[in-house]
This record gives structure tokens, sequence and C-alpha cells, in this order.
């Protein structure tokens, strides 16, 4: 029998065999092919061919380790972080172009919205006009009382009145805070906006 018909009756013999078993795992060890049925134990730890019926053949990884695995989760989270966030700016872009037709009606919105943070700030700073006055008046008060104790009433409003100066203060640091905020906001949203339309 020549080495040829001897190499085919082989290769028709192996496909049989996979024909005839539910499932055959082959796998290489130290450069050698290593099958059986069931799977030989030094196929557990690496990279396998099985063989289902009719001789499909399916590739199966080898198990990953534990550093192997936390990379891959955290390759597939970045990755859908980042599709997270395409997403997220498609839409954005979206919303703009929907939004604005051109550019002066993006100069138009920032305009409206800095006017309604003034608005606000405005009223926080007669609020903080009208405590310091009653400040004031306070001060001149304590006067009488530097020899005798305060009547717990006045002592109160006195309090009450400074957390009114502070908080006002600080509600106007933080419109001075928001109006800086709007400004950058709505030029990031002029400069995308550009982009977009292809404008420079």
């Amino acid at each position: 029998m020549s080495f040829k018909s001897s190499a085919l009756l082989l290769a028709l013999g192996l496909s049989l065999s996979f024909s005839a078993a539910a499932r055959i795992v082959c796998c290489d060890v130290n450069g050698k092919r290593t099958c059986g049925d069931p799977p030989p134990p030094q196929c557990d730890a690496r990279a396998k061919t099985v063989f289902g019926k009719g001789g499909v053949a399916k590739e199966v990884e080898a198990p990953l380790t534990a550093e192997q695995r936390a990379a891959r989760e955290a390759e597939e989270a970045r990755k859908k972080e980042e599709e997270r966030k395409a997403a997220e700016q498609a839409r954005k872009d979206r919303a703009l172009l929907n939004s604005f037709s051109n550019e002066k009606e993006l100069d138009a919105a920032r305009d409206r919205s800095i006017a309604d943070i003034e608005k606000n700030a405005e009223q926080a700073k007669n609020r903080l006009e009208s405590a310091q006055a009653k400040q004031k008046k306070f001060d001149e008060e304590k006067e009488f009382y530097l020899k005798k104790p305060m009547p717990a009433n006045l002592k109160k409003q006195m309090e009450d009145n400074e957390r009114e100066i502070a908080t006002q203060q600080k509600a106007l640091e933080q419109k001075e805070i928001d109006i800086a905020a709007a400004r950058a906001r709505f030029e990031a949203d002029k400069q995308r906006y550009r982009q977009l339309s292809g404008r420079k």
C-alpha cells in the first residue's frame, strides 16, 4: 500500500470516528496533537478543537487566568464607556443642530441664559443689602447691652440675620460661577456647531 493510500485511509478513519462520536476534543501538548473522548485532562487548560456530530469543528480558547479575565473585563468596560460617550455626543450634536439654525441664535440663547442668572443675582444682592442694613441697626442696639444681658429674642434675630448675610453672599458667588460656566458652555457649543456645519 502506498503512502498516499495510507494517509487517505487514516484521514477517512478519523473522519468516520469524529462523525460517530458525539464530542471529540483535540489539543496540542508539547507540540503533539492529543485527542480523546472523553477529553484528555491535558487539554483542560489549553486551547482546543472540539469536533461535534458530523465532524463539525469548533475552536475553544484556553481558560483565562485571573489577570487575563480582569484585563479583558477592563477592556470591555473601556469600550462600553467609549460607546456610551460616542452615543451621548451624537445625541448632543443632533440636539444642537435641531435647536439652532445659525450662530446668532446661539448667541441669543446665551444672552437669555445669562440674563436669567443675573436676574436671580440681583434678587440675592437686594436681599444681601437688606440684611446688611439690618446688621447696622443690630450693631447699634448692641451698644445698649454692653453691661447687661441681651434679650434672647434680639440675639436670635441677630444670629438669623448673620446667617442670611452669609447665605446671600454665597449665592452671589455662585451666580458669578454660573455665569462663567454659561459663557464657557455656549462657547463650546458654538465651536461644535461650526464643526458640524462645516464652518470656520
